[in-house]
């Protein structure tokens, strides 16, 4: 039962990874995420479970079984916006080619989190039975905006993800075009909940379709992107 300290844990925010859990011991507060795709099992009665790209907070109870947890714990709120300080952060504008440096949006360092194995179909709800099952690599990292941030709307994603609220209030938002007086869904984020029903659907050449969509913060905010990313094969 491996656990390894995640590429972005630090004095704010401690972040675990843990795989082939076994009667996995959670003593004090934390967001535990499922970044499988079979159920966890926690060890009370009645007998309840955390469904694969969920979470949710636990505290001085056990984990039965799950192959990959990511649990985050909050060190220090009040001290959350010097997170951006930690090594290996980056403003988005300074790394990423044409996004506004004039946003404030920083990046933790990414992590692996190992891979699971699913149909991206039926995960997403469009076929009622899993019928191609392919190898998926899972990204980790962390991300941080100050309270009003909007974070850009965009609808370019070469993998399927899923967000986790780690610090503070915030959402995420639809959009019918790549204008906020087009919004259409707004998803209240409050620290422990992840959006469970990635936003995109699947394309006939294996791409991923998303909405026009984007992170807003309400208040200073902190969250986790959990990234599915496609393992090709190797071409020959």
């Amino acid at each position: 039962m491996p656990e390894t300290a995640l590429a972005f844990s630090g004095p704010r925010i401690e972040a675990t990874l843990v795989r082939d859990a076994r009667d996995y011991p959670v003593r004090d507060a934390a967001i535990v995420v499922n970044t499988g795709v079979t159920d966890v099992h926690i060890a009370e009665t009645p007998r309840k479970s955390i469904p694969p790209l969920s979470s949710t907070i636990l505290a001085d109870t056990r984990v039965e079984r799950a192959d990959t947890l990511v649990l985050l714990r909050v060190r220090d709120g009040a001290g959350m916006p010097g997170i951006t300080e930690d090594p290996g952060w980056d403003l988005l504008g300074d790394v990423l080619a044409g996004f506004p440096r004039d946003t404030p949006l920083w990046k933790s360092p990414q992590d692996d989190a190992g891979t699971v194995t699913f149909d991206a179909a039926h995960l997403l709800g469009e076929t009622p039975e899993p019928l191609r099952p392919e190898t998926y690599d899972v990204k980790v990292n962390l991300w941080y905006a100050p309270a009003g941030t909007d974070c850009a709307i965009h609808n370019q994603h070469d993998f399927i993800e899923v967000h986790t609220q780690v610090h503070g209030i915030g959402r995420m938002q639809k959009f019918r075009e790549q204008d906020h007086r087009t919004l259409y869904q707004d998803v209240v984020m409050a620290p422990g909940y992840t959006t469970p029903d990635p936003f995109c659907s699947t394309a006939p050449d294996g791409t991923y379709l998303y909405p026009w969509h984007q992170y807003r913060a309400d208040t200073d905010c902190v969250w986790l992107a959990v990234e599915y990313h496609h393992r090709r094969p190797a071409a020959h």
